[in-house]
């Protein structure tokens, strides 16, 4: 017995060294990144555009994998299952990881628990937008819409329990007026779905993406989604204007599986908060309407939760679930 726990003492310690000698030598190879998300949406872009830094500076690559499905959660599920040795990390959003542990009813992860928080990338407002040939001029167009032909109007989102679903779900609840919630699986979708006319009549979507087209002049913006006008469009009100106490923020972050080890967390957020911080990244972050984040991991942690418990009072006041 006395030489048995010798050996599994000797072991046990072995195991030790490996796993600190495995931490030392983080990364050895490239880092897979889960956008839960369909190519060319905001996860997608600001996955690209931070690893381009973080890579070098960490001596690997990235691989950028897109699993779209369910508000997000397919690929948090991927995330969330993956081994936690710092090599899949994911892009994370308030759909994701705040508003889907309230909105279905069978989630299969629990976006705290089996997550391990690394930073923020950004926050910006959703904007509702409209084609450039639209009869909607403003929001008061749209609210008078709503409530004079009930159902009549199709918003589009990159799915449900996105932010922008639930931008119109609150839009519904302040106003009075009822619309048809019409889910694409990212922005792209949904932004071609309304651009040509088949499937949708507004959408309330990331202000990231939708930019390039209203400056382009193919969509007209009728008004930003946060308590304040965007520096990005400063000519653009706030829908808060025509209805107090109408916000809703859209943010991105970056998370881990639960268990990776503390010296790799630091060591991937640090070198991707510098990233965020580079002077030409956060130019193209401000230029995309989004405000750089930048949060440590306790930081972004702290965030998280009290982002779950906001949406879960939201979702439950609307009693608003998803199978």
């Amino acid at each position: 017995m006395h030489r048995r726990s010798i050996v599994i003492a000797a072991v046990a310690a072995l195991a030790t060294v490996t796993a600190v000698q495995a931490q030392d030598k983080w990364p050895a190879k490239p880092i897979t990144y889960i956008v839960p998300f369909g190519p060319g949406g905001t996860t997608d872009v600001l996955a690209r555009l931070v690893t381009i830094k973080a890579g070098p500076a960490l001596g690997t690559s990235f691989v950028i994998e897109n699993k779209p499905g369910a508000g997000g959660s397919m690929g948090s599920d991927y995330t969330a299952k993956a081994a936690p040795d710092g090599y899949t990390i994911q892009g994370g959003t308030i759909s994701s990881h705040a508003i889907n542990v309230s909105l279905y009813s069978k989630l299969p992860y629990d976006p705290v628990k089996n997550f391990q928080p690394i930073t923020m990338i950004g926050s910006m407002p959703n904007i509702l937008v409209v084609r450039a040939d639209s009869p909607y001029k403003t929001v008061p167009d749209v609210i008078a819409a709503i409530k004079a032909k009930p159902g009549t109007i199709n918003y589009a989102s990159s799915g449900n329990g996105t932010s922008q679903h639930l931008s119109g779900v609150f839009f519904e609840q302040m106003t009075g007026g009822k619309m048809v919630h019409v889910p694409y699986k990212s922005s792209a979708e949904s932004l071609t779905a309304l651009m040509s006319g088949q499937g949708a009549d507004i959408i309330f979507e990331n202000l990231a993406p939708a930019l390039p087209h209203i400056k382009a002049g193919k969509l007209r913006a009728l008004g930003v989604t946060s308590e304040k006008r965007s520096s990005s469009l400063p000519e653009v009100p706030a829908i808060a204007e025509t209805l107090p106490g109408f916000g809703i923020v859209s943010w991105q972050a970056i998370f881990a599986p639960a268990g990776v080890p503390k010296p790799v967390v630091d060591k991937l957020s640090g070198e991707l908060i510098k990233a965020i911080n580079d002077p030409d990244v956060k130019s193209k972050l401000v230029a995309q309407g989004i405000e750089p984040g930048g949060m440590s991991p306790a930081e972004l942690g702290a965030f998280q939760k009290s982002e779950v418990e906001k949406w879960a009072r939201v979702i439950k006041a609307g009693n608003i679930k998803v199978d």
